[in-house]
């Protein structure tokens, strides 16, 4: 199978245009962006992905309980199961899609017996009525791609592919910050029942003094029936409190695919330490969320899609050959004088088709748009949520720091009065108020030290997993 000079030459030029690429310059848009966070310092710098999301970032709260969590959540979440398969498929897909570009080969046979028409046009006298006819053949194709349709294709489907290896990872980290953010809830309640538990000791023996200073006829019955309301009370917020942390258990039982019927954490009243935030957050921390390179990716996609749009105008060139055998049922198929062969390109290019092209490449255009409003509005989204935990923390720092203040004059005053009640020098009004006031100060604190906690883990969220740099 000889192929001409001038031929091969042809072959060679046009398999040198498969270096064309119709696809604009791909450029991502930046949005207008802040010199640095409201509430740290460091310069912006354009985000990118990174894909650097750190391992085990909720270990900064040395809580062996919430590891243990966080890995049974890897093991067993079913959503987290089904972002693994969906990215499994799209890698699967991208690989379908780069499979084009390869040449492509087919075997095929066939052995028929058949009869032909009398009224066959051109048929010749000497041609017998029924005949067999047998094909052994091996095909061969490839498709030059002069105009990079099938690279863009490929590189759309790639981009696609670890677009949704960033939603695994943006799925994993918020489910990481959902589980972490319910089990300090979950922890916080702990402290609460454990406080009012304390109040209720103080509550009941304030009743069983009041129930003896009523039966010597100090007291009131006024003052027993306060007292009574007082301990009531405080048992009613204890039971809120309980089923408060039952309701968390049930959502942290789910998180792990687990009978909420069946599951249960201990009580722990050993709250996590407040990790310490750095002073300064660079901005570049932003590259490593996989929700922006996600949407960074698909915006390139939507870009190689208008190469692919752009190509179906120009004509589509393929190169094909053909050897293999055919016989009409006797001697050697594969023999000498049986032998055929087919080699040539083969040029396509529709000329009408009702503007479906020229849709095609509107379309094309509209939805890189829409792609580059959702890269810029997940950037800003991302600062937004880095601000908000940011200000929160330092908020609830000068907050919690009046509040401390607030909590020990409570205390203080609830000392006082009931040292002048057993003194005769106060009400028993004002000892419930002071008592109740004191406890509404304690409980409020611990409130403030939990928002503290999940305040961090929500900034640790939006920063992709971590605030250091490294």
């Amino acid at each position: 199978m000889r192929i001409p000079h001038k031929r091969a030459l042809l072959l060679l030029a046009l398999l040198g245009l498969g270096a064309c690429s119709l696809a604009p310059a791909y450029q991502p848009p930046l949005p207008a962006m802040p010199a640095h966070y409201s509430d740290a310092h460091g310069d912006w710098l354009p985000a990118q992905p990174a894909d650097r999301v750190p391992a085990h970032w909720w270990q900064r709260y040395a809580d062996p309980r919430l590891d243990s969590l966080q890995q049974q959540l890897e093991r067993a979440n079913p959503t987290l199961a089904a972002a693994v398969a969906h990215y499994d498929a799209a890698r699967a897909a991208a690989r379908e899609i780069a499979a084009a570009r390869a040449p492509q080969a087919g075997l095929s046979a066939q052995a028929l017996r058949q009869r032909q028409s009398d009224d066959r046009p051109l048929r010749g006298s000497d041609q017998p009525d029924i005949y067999d006819s047998d094909t052994l053949a091996l095909g061969l194709n490839l498709d030059l791609d002069l105009w990079g349709r099938l690279r863009n294709l490929a590189a759309a489907g790639q981009a696609e592919a670890r677009a949704t290896g960033d939603d695994l990872a943006a799925a994993r980290l918020s489910l990481q910050g959902e589980l972490t953010h319910q089990y300090l809830a979950l922890r916080g309640l702990d402290q609460q029942a454990a406080i009012l538990g304390q109040s209720l000791d103080a509550y009941a023996q304030a009743l069983r003094m009041t129930q003896a200073r009523y039966d010597n006829g100090i007291a009131s019955e006024l003052d027993l029936a306060r007292a009574e309301h007082q301990l009531d009370d405080a048992r009613a917020q204890r039971d809120e409190v309980i089923g408060q942390r039952r309701l968390l258990e049930h959502a942290i039982a789910e998180l792990l695919g687990e009978d909420a019927a069946r599951f249960g954490i201990a009580p722990d009243v050993a709250l996590p330490a407040l990790p310490q935030v750095p002073a300064e957050l660079p901005s570049t921390l932003l590259q490593r969320r996989p929700d922006i390179a996600a949407a960074e990716r698909r915006l390139y996609a939507a870009n190689a899609g208008i190469g692919v749009a752009r190509a179906a105008w120009l004509p589509d060139l393929d190169l094909g050959a053909l050897v293999g055998g055919q016989s009409a049922g006797s001697g050697n198929l594969l023999g000498a004088g049986n032998r055929i062969w087919a080699l040539g390109p083969l040029a396509s290019l529709p000329l009408l088709d009702g503007g479906r092209r020229h849709a095609a490449e509107r379309g094309a255009r509209a939805e890189f748009d829409e792609a580059s409003a959702h890269y810029k509005a997940t950037v800003l989204r991302a600062l937004r949520e880095v601000e908000d935990p940011l200000g929160q923390l330092r908020d609830l720092q000068a907050e919690a720091i009046d509040q401390d203040r607030a909590t020990h004059a409570a205390e203080h005053a609830r000392d006082l009065a009931e040292t002048s009640y057993r003194n005769g020098a106060v009400s028993y009004l004002d000892v419930i108020s002071a008592q109740t006031a004191a406890l509404q100060a304690r409980l409020h604190s611990q409130a403030l030290q939990t928002r503290r906690l999940q305040a961090s883990a929500q900034l640790l969220v939006a920063l992709g997993g971590d605030w250091h740099a490294g």
